[in-house]
């Protein structure tokens, strides 16, 4: 599943090739998507220019003159920009043709995206609930500690709460938890200050990193179906249960939680 890094590597990559480009044409190939692709997208969309393409958590945003098209890539999705006449694949859903020639393609096998059409972003249901996004000064560990007090809930559900912090997944939350030293069962609102001013550090750099190596999933934008990205190579514990841990040489624990892999050190985390 596309995790934050995915999506905002997805924003840079299709960026340079879209903002101040005028629409053409728009073909819906099949809107039955997580909910229906509006009736009149191509209408609305057809003849705008493309101001710009922004991000909020897991959300793209493909910004108008008049009005944003709210994009989520699901659990399977992915924005492709075509510059040749290569044929439109069985799940690529919906097309925009920019009169630059450059065409922007959603794949969505599983078809739990979204295109939604909003004239204003800043009180859409979908968006006014969220949390921080996780690499502004923002969200540190005075957030975390005051949001967790009295809540029983362990620590990796409640990081991964969108109310609390937006775009930690499920490989990112293993991971920053390792660096952080925090077993993932660990009670949220028995962590002490000290302790979340660690963790909120280790999710930046761990986000941060997935960034710039293009994240674990996506990293080709043109004329591609995707190709896996770098950050992989870097996992310390997801992914790698019942392997030597990196700092100690312990085997990894890997176990379910909430019906996800979650993998720790019983050593370094406490």
């Amino acid at each position: 599943m596309p995790e934050l890094p995915e999506v905002e590597t997805t924003r840079r990559g299709i960026a340079p090739h879209c903002e101040g480009q005028t629409i053409a044409r728009v073909t819906v190939r099949n809107g039955s998507l997580r909910w229906p692709v509006p009736s009149d997208l191509g209408a609305r969309l057809e003849g705008q220019v493309i101001r710009s393409i922004d991000r909020r958590a897991k959300y793209l945003f493909l910004n108008l003159d008049q009005g944003t098209v709210i994009v989520h890539l699901g659990m399977s999705g992915s924005l492709r920009v075509i510059t040749d006449d290569t044929r439109p694949l069985t799940h690529d859903h919906i097309e925009v043709a920019l009169q630059s020639g450059v065409t922007l393609r959603f794949n969505d096998p599983r078809r739990f995206g979204c295109w939604l059409w909003a004239d204003s972003t800043e009180d859409h249901p979908l968006i006014r609930h969220l949390g921080p996004e996780p690499l502004v000064p923002e969200f540190n560990g005075a957030h975390l500690f005051r949001l967790s007090r009295a809540r029983n809930t362990p620590v990796k559900s409640f990081i991964m709460d969108n109310h609390v912090v937006v775009g930690v997944g499920n490989i990112y939350a293993n991971e920053a938890l390792f660096k952080a030293g925090i077993h993932p069962r660990r009670k949220a609102g028995r962590i002490s200050l000290d302790r979340y001013h660690r963790l909120a550090e280790a999710i930046r750099e761990t986000l941060s990193a997935a960034i710039l190596m293009g994240g674990t999933t996506l990293r080709d934008f043109v004329n591609s179906d995707g190709k896996p990205g770098y950050f992989a190579q870097s996992l310390l514990v997801y992914g790698r249960g019942n392997e030597p841990c990196k700092e100690c040489g312990r085997p990894l624990k890997e176990i379910r939680m909430n019906n996800r892999s979650t993998v720790y050190c019983s050593h370094c985390q406490r």
